[in-house]
């Protein structure tokens, strides 16, 4: 099997794939063997290089810059900011994939609408002010923060020292690039898409990316399927692990070799 990209989002880092990734070592194992990369995108995990902008485009080159340098097409997967860029790619660079796999279609649904927090990261004033409280404070006060989003401890204490005022600032970038009709106008091209086997993750507790049907209006206009994960949330990697490596397993044995 070919190289498995995973990307991440926001607040994380790489650590955050750790479950998934330890569930899908015995998967795959022998013929089905492949290796795995994990990205972290600059600001959620990784330094931003001096005159990153952190915004939507700027993801989406970045993404494209590290597949290029990897040299091969590769199945990509991807979460929350990673899973927008993940989209972005499969609409403007195929030749770089085998397939690819995404949780947050519905950002790209021409009727979606930035959840409470990203409203608020949106606003000027208040959204510094979100992520100075969000951020902030010591290594086991923002391992707490992410306890009480359902991460256990020990990888909230993996996750959280990539928090602080430079993922803060990364989050205000993002967000303000990504404000509606921003993505709605990169939806219009999702059909794009279709040039690569899709997968659409649907955690049915996920409230930030969209209702499901959104989601499945999305995944349908890229050309993907859509693997639904009953109970789960935003964080399904994290969840329910070993049901995300079968999903992620099944679809890609079901591609044509």
């Amino acid at each position: 099997m070919a190289t498995v990209v995973f990307v991440n989002g926001n607040p994380e880092n790489a650590a955050v794939w750790d479950p998934l990734h330890d569930a899908l070592h015995d998967a795959l194992r022998g013929p089905a063997a492949a290796r795995t990369v994990r990205l972290s995108p600059p600001g959620f995990g990784a330094p931003v290089p001096e005159g990153f902008g952190c915004t939507v485009a700027a993801y989406r080159e970045w993404l494209v810059g590290r597949l290029e340098r990897l040299g091969e097409p590769v199945h990509l997967v991807g979460h929350d900011v990673g899973g927008s860029a993940v989209v972005s790619v499969a609409m403007t660079r195929p030749d770089l994939l085998l397939s690819w796999v995404s949780d947050s279609l519905g950002v790209f649904h021409p009727d979606y609408e930035w959840h409470d927090l990203a409203r608020g990261w949106q606003s000027p004033g208040a959204g510094e002010e979100s992520v100075a409280a969000l951020m902030g404070g010591s290594l086991a006060e923002r391992a707490e923060r992410m306890t009480a989003r359902g991460f256990p401890r020990s990888l909230a204490l993996r996750v959280a020292p990539a928090q602080g005022p430079e993922m803060g600032r990364a989050i205000l970038a993002f967000y303000r690039s990504a404000a509606q009709p921003a993505m709605a106008e990169l939806g219009r091209g999702l059909a794009a898409a279709a040039r690569r086997p899709g997968l659409a993750v649907i955690g049915t507790e996920d409230h930030f990316v969209g209702s499901e049907a959104m989601r499945r209006e999305s995944a349908a206009r890229a050309g993907a399927g859509t693997a639904v994960l009953r109970g789960v949330g935003h964080w399904w990697m994290v969840q329910d692990p070993a049901g995300s490596a079968r999903t992620l397993t099944s679809f890609w044995s079901d591609l044509t070799p």
